[in-house]
């Protein structure tokens, strides 16, 4: 049978997202292999209605690895490339199929020197899982990735294939990305405010908002996007639809004192804008807040 019918499958970073990917790929009888940072005998996804429990364990030594796979998820943040290098070179041949699930709109640029030859396909993540203080995940939406339309989108395809997390493939895979970062980009203030969804509830908070994200949409579309004007209202309409309590995982991250996605998530703006020539005043006050609240000092 050909790898993309049926392909191995491996995952690294057995987090919220990864944990998800991990169930979903388990629960059709596709069981990957796990890799992470820290012992665990099995992995736990809740959702209404039921629970998976995906059986371990979870490799946390890269030496323990003997054989490399066609598709490797990658679940790790922006802020733990470096720490994931040495899983890649492990469990990636030279035609594995890297197939990133990550925040921004930079990750094939981030990987590329952690890859043995194959392609990264950056993906786009349409999903709500927060980490729970069990260590279970708790998803919140149904399971869905958006990814570019390459021959390696094929992969992942017949990977996921059959199971509850859904895939959409788009050729203009860009302005769904940078529409996705906008959203993320947004998400960044509840760090700075300390709270969650309900605070977009607040007209004071809303306009602001939706000042940042037409900045952002301006720089959006100066690196090829195309989205509509009506885009920062949908994102900001999103929000105040969501459950008051809805976390992210960039204010998680600030609760428990763990490094930020600010450069990856709120900073590409900032950087993609200058080289535009593109004015970002809100970005330049959000940005180095963000840094500051990651990486100190203080």
């Amino acid at each position: 049978m050909k790898m993309s019918e049926n392909p191995s499958v491996a995952l690294v970073g057995p987090g919220a997202i990864g944990t998800t990917v991990a169930a979903a790929l388990h629960e059709a009888g596709r069981t990957p292999a796990i890799c992470g940072r820290s012992v665990r005998e099995h992995l736990e996804l809740r959702f209404d209605g039921g629970r998976i429990v995906v059986p371990g364990p979870v490799h946390v030594d890269p030496a323990e690895i003997r054989n490399t796979f066609d598709l490797v998820f990658v679940a790790v943040k922006s802020t733990q490339v470096e720490a994931a290098a040495p899983w890649l070179s492990a469990l990636c041949g030279a035609n594995t199929v890297v197939c990133v699930l990550q925040n921004g709109v930079e990750q094939q640029a981030l990987f590329a020197p952690h890859v043995s030859g194959g392609p990264v396909l950056p993906s786009v993540v349409w999903f709500p899982a927060q980490r729970e203080p069990d260590a279970s995940v708790w998803l919140r939406g149904q399971p869905r990735l958006t990814l570019p339309d390459t021959p390696a989108a094929r992969v992942v395809l017949a990977g996921l294939r059959g199971t509850r997390c859904s895939v959409d493939v788009a050729v203009d895979f860009t302005s769904i990305a940078w529409r996705k970062l906008l959203q993320n980009a947004a998400a960044g203030l509840m760090v700075l405010a300390g709270r969650r969804a309900g605070m977009f509830s607040r007209t004071d908070i809303a306009q602001l908002t939706l000042a940042y994200l037409r900045e952002c949409l301006e720089v959006a579309r100066a690196e090829g996007a195309t989205l509509g004007d009506e885009v920062p209202q949908q994102i900001v309409d999103g929000f105040q639809r969501s459950p008051a309590d809805l976390g992210t995982s960039i204010l998680a991250d600030r609760q428990a004192g763990r490094p930020l996605e600010w450069d990856s998530r709120n900073g590409v703006v900032q950087r993609c804008g200058r080289s535009r020539g593109i004015p970002t005043p809100i970005s330049d006050l959000v940005v180095p807040l963000l840094a500051a609240a990651s990486d100190g000092p203080g």
